[in-house]
């Protein structure tokens, strides 16, 4: 193929709809998790599985398997035609733009240039104006499901594809679960204040309305209700999803989540017969080393004397489970800080240092992730391994990272009543009162820091961050 043709083909593939086109990358998640996934929603959610099977060969594509991809292809073209016989050039827009991928991938340029030729003769019939663009509301839902399972940091531009699709389509059931879990997850990640018209608990009870045979979505609008201090409201919803798919995992998952923070035996119950049906979850392992761990706090608060067999039971429990998960899942963050705190407990200290590691280590951490890594090893710094000038360090890492999170309060909180404690036992240096007069600075409580980072500058006269901070704060108060 000549140079200029195989560079218009390709400029021709860069216009196409797919997941090729969508920015997805392969370092922001992890793929055989990924994979893994999409099975599991291919066997057991009852739906059309066209998006499943073209997300499915964009991630074979991602392991450098084409021919696996090509077939998954295959079964979404199968999909289409039992589900959809009289739409199969409109429905098919996606996975043919995959195939012209995947063959340009495999230098099988012929063939890519026929699926890319298939796209805009069928864009042409369906619109006058199209060639191989055509902003159809399941082109854009089908980008949000693909968005939503690439992780956090897509789920704004996935709440912004569903938004798009109900322009076109408000009452279209999967649009509206579609957007619903969006949103539902970005309250879960981002800490956004939501106010009324930002809440996810509209879109997640419209979903419902719309398709009350969902009963996944009916889990998270339970979660969301329990959240809302609802809590009796939220158990109708999951009793009724009980009787409606006593065995779906994916449901059953979330009822658990729902029964973790409300009756803990009953979550365990829940949590060992989703995991009789779905053995390698490491949703399911998470949450009963969950489960484990919380019985371990509520002993060792309700007791004052705890069976140690019984705390010792608990500890191995949460800690196998934790382990499932990090073994198979190596970027799963929030399960390594658990894991490393259950070692903790153990007195297993070497495991604890090893575990928290491997967490920073992840490159697919978001900032409040890193935050809360860092609240959690600083910790482990202060009261495992009683080195409070390394817990200093790793509290000030996570109040350095300038965005405010659930991670970096803690960070700030458990700080100052470190510095304030050290001062107040005449063992304050220097640095405490430079880190005290930052907290003070970053509470807004600007006379206190001011003091603070005078005390700091009396005992290192020469340093340029705190002379620089000084001024800064003097500047602003007297403009």
């Amino acid at each position: 193929m000549s140079t200029i043709s195989k560079n218009s083909l390709k400029s021709s593939l860069l216009q196409l709809e797919c997941h090729f086109t969508w920015t997805l990358l392969k370092q922001d998640v992890d793929l055989d998790d990924l994979e893994e996934t999409i099975g599991d929603q291919i066997e057991f959610l009852i739906k059309s599985n066209i998006t499943n099977y073209n997300l499915l060969s964009y991630v074979c594509h991602l392991k450098n398997s084409n021919e696996e991809a090509l077939r998954n292809l295959k079964k979404a073209e199968e999909e289409i035609q039992k589900n959809h016989p009289n739409e199969i050039a409109r429905r098919s827009l996606v996975t043919w733009g995959n195939y012209a991928w995947i063959y340009y991938h495999m230098e099988r340029y012929e063939e890519a240039q026929n699926y890319v030729s298939k796209v805009e003769n069928s864009c042409k019939k369906l619109s006058s104006t199209a060639q191989r663009k055509i902003q159809l509301p399941e082109i854009y839902a089908e980008q949000g499901w693909a968005l939503l399972k690439f992780g956090r940091k897509y789920y704004e531009r996935a709440e912004n594809c569903f938004e798009n699709a109900l322009k076109n389509e408000p009452n279209n059931p999967e649009f509206n679960a579609g957007y619903a879990i969006a949103m539902y997850r970005l309250e879960a990640f981002s800490h956004r204040k939501c106010e009324d018209t930002r809440s996810s608990l509209q879109p997640l009870k419209r979903a419902v309305e719309l398709n009350p045979k969902d009963t996944f979505i009916m889990a998270l609008l339970a979660l969301k209700l329990q959240d809302e201090k609802q809590v009796d409201e939220g158990e109708r919803y999951i009793e009724e999803a009980m009787q409606k798919t006593p065995d779906l995992p994916y449901f059953l998952r979330y009822a658990a989540k729902f029964y973790r923070r409300k009756e803990v035996d009953k979550a365990l119950e829940i949590l060992k017969k989703a995991l009789a049906v779905t053995p390698k979850s490491v949703f399911l392992h998470h949450q009963l080393g969950l489960c484990y761990r919380a019985k371990l706090f509520q002993l060792k608060k309700t007791k004052r004397y705890q069976p140690q067999e019984q705390v010792a039971e608990l500890i191995r429990l949460s800690i196998f489970h934790f382990k499932i998960v990090t073994d198979q899942k190596t970027k799963f963050f929030s399960a390594h800080t658990d894991l490393a705190n259950m070692y903790a407990q153990e007195k297993r200290y070497e495991e604890a240092e090893e575990t928290f590691q491997k967490a920073f280590q992840i490159n697919i951490l978001c900032y409040d992730d890193k935050q809360e890594l860092y609240y959690h090893y600083a910790n482990f710094q202060r009261f495992h391994m009683k080195s409070e000038s390394e817990a200093i360090r790793y509290y000030t890492k996570g109040l350095k990272i300038g965005k405010e999170s659930h991670g970096r309060n803690m960070c700030r909180k458990a700080l100052k009543k470190l510095l304030e404690q050290r001062i107040q036992g005449g063992l304050g240096d220097a640095t405490d009162f430079g880190t005290l007069g930052l907290i003070h600075n970053l509470n807004g409580e600007k006379h206190e820091a001011i003091e603070c980072y005078e005390k700091a500058i009396a005992l290192c006269p020469d340093n340029e961050e705190y002379l620089s901070a000084l001024c800064e704060l003097r500047l602003s108060i007297s403009s």
